[in-house]
């Protein structure tokens, strides 16, 4: 991640084989992958917060009968005739 997850500051690009760095704003030690973690779940929660949704709901609401388990595929619709090669 470019983004420093501590003082937000863009540190800007780097190879991939740099997986810990210190931002140069704020002297924070990253390690690569849990700075991009922890900069995932921090604009997560960003997103939910601007929608007005609840992260947990206080009760759980049951799936719709029609919209749990699988669904059957829906089968062709056969006429009398088949298409394809036709027998000799």
């Amino acid at each position: 991640s470019q983004v420093c997850s501590q003082c937000g500051i863009k540190d800007g690009p780097k190879p991939l084989h740099i997986r810990e760095w210190t931002c140069g704003a704020c002297g924070a030690h990253l390690d690569r992958d849990i700075n991009a973690a922890v900069n995932v779940a921090k604009a997560a929660g960003l997103a939910v917060s601007a929608c007005g949704a609840r992260v947990r709901p206080g009760h759980l609401v049951p799936a719709q009968r029609e919209e749990t388990g699988t669904h059957p595929k829906p089968q062709p619709v056969t006429t009398g005739r088949q298409a394809g090669i036709s027998v000799l």
